[in-house]
């Protein structure tokens, strides 16, 4: 697969870095023009941008949407958040009440990502990598299984800290090598949040301290959380209303083992009184970047 390769430098400090996202500068901050697709990639003017991580979704420490902030459990999310800033290279981070980072050593740490487009906020979606180059920075190069393997998203679903979440924008061999190093972090033995995942067994949802409670919240896919929390601040805490809201919120995506291509997470989503589940699991399903 051809990616985008551009060299730099991972920061952290003044971010609330979690599980799957992490700032980088190019050295050439021109570089970032010749990042593929519709969207540019939002940078200030010494070229620092925020990457979304690409095929990889860590539990959330600080949503907001339609109400307070919250969080899914902690151990998890703050376990996914810390072997990040590790495996870059961050040896001590120092951190403020709200988890916004205040020092760090070293202060920025050299890397290289491989990129083929932006999100609709101007996120860079990016493979992370550390040490030696994989090519020319601001070149497109080939991507290949034993390449991804040497990637902080690999090292991410392999340790069983994050879940796999694919878009369109991975080939199917990528993201077949991925799937599999999750799938090993499932069994034989169960690693990092899998010990906790209820995302396909069903969790019982009465309330919002039934996701975010830091001991005894669920354990569930991200994107399912997030749709239950924007739910839940309506108001409501009946689930009978929340497949009619995942229909209208009509993500878009496949399911590789049907081939089937619907509209809205209802399709993949049962509920029976409140306890909600997905009949999926997420590496069964590709999404279509919003």
């Amino acid at each position: 697969m051809p990616m985008l390769l551009i060299k730099g430098k991972y920061q952290i400090i003044g971010g609330r870095s979690d599980g799957d996202t992490v700032h980088f500068t190019p050295d050439t901050t021109s570089e970032w023009d010749l990042v593929p697709g519709p969207h540019k990639v939002k940078h200030n003017t010494a070229g620092k941008a925020k990457l979304r991580l690409d095929a990889i979704d860590a539990l959330e420490t600080h949503f907001q949407r339609g109400g307070p902030e919250v969080s899914q459990p902690l151990e998890f999310a703050r376990q996914a958040r810390d072997e990040l800033v590790k495996w870059i290279g961050f040896t001590h981070v120092e951190r403020a009440k709200d988890d916004t980072v205040t020092a760090a050593t070293p202060e920025s740490v050299p890397g290289w990502i491989l990129t083929t487009g932006a999100t609709l906020d101007k996120r860079c979606i990016a493979l992370a990598g550390k040490g030696t180059p994989p090519g020319t920075s601001g070149t497109m190069i080939v991507v290949d299984v034993p390449l991804l393997r040497t990637t902080l998203n690999y090292h991410m679903l392999k340790e069983g800290l994050v879940y796999p979440t694919f878009y369109r924008n991975l080939f199917a061999d990528l993201r077949d090598e991925l799937t599999a190093a999750s799938q090993a972090a499932q069994s034989p033995v169960k690693k990092g949040l899998w010990t906790e995942d209820i995302t396909t067994s069903g969790a019982t949802v009465t309330s919002m301290a039934s996701l975010t409670d830091p001991e005894h919240g669920a354990v569930i896919l991200p994107k399912l959380f997030r749709r239950l929390v924007e739910y839940l601040n309506l108001g409501n805490p009946d689930l009978a209303g929340f497949p009619a809201f995942l229909d209208a919120a009509a993500d878009r995506y496949w399911i590789l083992s049907t081939g089937q291509s619907p509209t809205g997470l209802d399709t993949v989503v049962d509920v029976n009184d409140s306890k909600v589940k997905m009949t999926h699991p997420p590496e069964d399903l590709v999404f279509e970047e919003a």
